[in-house]
């Protein structure tokens, strides 16, 4: 099975709505997709805040299988770029096959073009997305974070 990695556009959000919806039921969250919800997401595509942001979908037998989520966190602290992980998800059928690693490879080269050399995310409980963050190269726990150094 081929996986294809494409940049969440405004056109896909249909795409997205099949795979949160699909995501939803498998994960029993507790809120739903709402029109409030809808035109939030198709504003972000038009404000310019969002340009430091990267969102990416996986595709594999033509539907969305997986997203990332990532924006840029600029510090005074030390003068520096680094990225926040915001989300990652994988629809439970689609798990094993190398759909998260290919959005994390993805997302880390474009981050690396970006001159990004730090992607920090906070890792969920459960012990399968542990275990993934675990796994992912590169990376280190830091305090109740990880930092993946973009290569």
């Amino acid at each position: 099975m081929v996986i294809i990695v494409k940049p969440y556009t405004e056109d896909r959000i249909d795409d997205v709505l099949r795979f949160e919806h699909d995501i939803r039921i498998e994960e029993e969250w507790g809120w739903e997709i709402n029109e409030e919800y809808l035109e939030s997401v198709r504003k972000s595509f038009r404000d310019e805040s969002f340009r430091d942001s990267i969102s990416l979908l996986a595709y594999m037998d033509g539907k969305v299988v997986g997203r990332i989520d990532s924006t840029m966190i600029k510090s005074r602290f030390d003068g520096s770029t680094k990225a926040y992980l915001d989300w990652i998800c994988v629809v439970k059928n689609y798990r094993h096959r190398g759909v998260g690693q290919a959005l994390m490879a993805e997302l880390r080269k474009q981050l690396k073009e970006r001159g990004i050399d730090t992607l920090i995310a906070l890792t969920a409980s459960n012990e399968e997305a542990q275990r993934f963050y675990k796994s992912v190269p590169d990376s280190s726990m830091h305090d109740i974070g990880i930092w993946i150094d973009i290569k």
